[in-house]
């Protein structure tokens, strides 16, 4: 019997647009994105509903939650799964993590909820937090990269949970980028990557946070974290009493493989060359002016990334600032635009001031070392 193919239709003004599926593989075979707009304060149920039967038919599509967007599909079924790592270009040993709109569904896709799990939950979600547990046989393997283990977390984001209860109640979504770039907090850098790829996007506007939320390993005899975010170690141990850190966090090279989700492979990265810049204000600042002369003298056009306080004493061709230091959550939210807006500005070379390690600064140094490769250069 020869290959066919089925038809999924979105109406969308002035046309109707037909999503073409290969049934035997379950491969996009061409898309016409369609982009709808609300926020928390004004949510448009109907398309809400629109958007859930696109994922319980098997289809993807992008949704604004409080950390960056997210590009959903159905957590339960293996073919959707497939879908987001061919969307992304995300290898597939990559878990996805699953979101929930409810506690209540935490129940059927984990084996056992641990003490430790409830007391997370009740201290951070809705929240972002990411919980790693031993999945049940509910959860597919192609939803959690062939591992026993799932990654659940809850978005506080309401267009985001009422787009998952739409859905269905369990929608697997990494961060709604092509793999490798950076994570996406508006919409138009959604549909930069994924339009075409996908059948919908929810624009939300800006997302409050900016950064992916943090991931704590509860299946070790230590919970530990896999991935810093806005939910830091002091938090967590306000709850738990002790929690480890994954030694990959902030080195290019520990002997040990990360398994939390988007922190295996190089992610976050534009496509100018970022290196970043430890050490004295001044000294930090003397020589990326420097090496930004000796770029320019190569006919590149060069970046920094610098704060309120240094911006304006950098000679690159574009130059942007990450906010103030004493207010790293603004540092956070910004970050994954700045890479960006370089990406548009056609920025060959960047230079990036480094930040302080500690509290939600692990969490913006640990993104910037991945975009940059974990090229760093100290400066005495």
């Amino acid at each position: 019997m020869g290959d066919s193919f089925g038809d999924f239709a979105i109406f969308k003004q002035p046309a109707i647009i037909r999503l073409s599926y290969h049934k035997r593989t379950g491969k996009c075979v061409s898309v016409d994105t369609k982009v709808i707009r609300m926020d928390e304060q004004h949510i448009d149920r109907e398309m809400l509903l629109e958007a859930g039967d696109i994922i319980k038919a098997g289809g993807l599509v992008a949704f604004p939650t409080e950390t960056v967007y997210g590009l959903g599909g159905d957590a339960l079924n293996p073919a959707s799964s497939r879908k987001i790592y061919e969307a992304k270009g995300r290898p597939s040993d990559n878990p996805l993590i699953v979101h929930i709109a409810d506690l209540e569904a935490l129940d059927a896709i984990v084996r056992e909820v641990p003490p430790e799990a409830e007391k997370l939950a009740e201290a951070f979600w809705p929240g972002p937090l990411t919980m790693i547990l031993h999945k049940s046989d509910l959860v597919p393997y192609e939803t959690t990269g062939g591992l026993d283990t799932v990654a659940v977390r809850m978005p506080v984001h309401k267009v985001a949970r009422e787009f998952i209860r739409a859905a269905g109640g369990y929608v697997a979504a990494p961060s709604a980028n092509r793999s490798g770039r950076p994570s996406p907090t508006v919409a138009k850098y959604v549909a930069e990557d994924m339009d075409g790829r996908i059948e919908m996007i929810i624009d939300g506007g800006d997302v409050e946070i900016g950064l992916e939320s943090t991931i704590v390993d509860l299946t070790v005899p230590e919970p530990m974290i896999l991935r810093p975010g806005y939910i830091t170690k002091k938090m967590l141990e306000e709850v738990l009493s002790r929690v480890e850190e994954d030694c990959t966090l902030m080195r290019a090279d520990s002997g040990q493989a990360p398994k939390a989700p988007g922190m295996k492979y190089r992610h976050y990265a534009p496509k100018g060359d970022l290196t970043i810049i430890s050490g004295a204000e001044e000294a930090v600042i003397e020589y990326i002016n420097e090496q930004l002369e000796r770029q320019r003298l190569a006919g590149k056009k060069t970046g920094v990334i610098g704060t309120d306080k240094t911006i304006g004493k950098y000679h690159a061709d574009v130059c942007k600032s990450a906010g103030n230091r004493e207010k790293e959550n603004t540092i956070a939210k910004e970050l994954y635009r700045i890479l960006r807006e370089f990406d548009d500005e056609s920025v060959e070379v960047i230079y990036s001031e480094a930040f302080d390690a500690s509290g939600i600064g692990q969490a913006i140094m640990n993104r910037l070392l991945k975009a940059a490769g974990h090229k760093v250069i100290e400066i005495k």
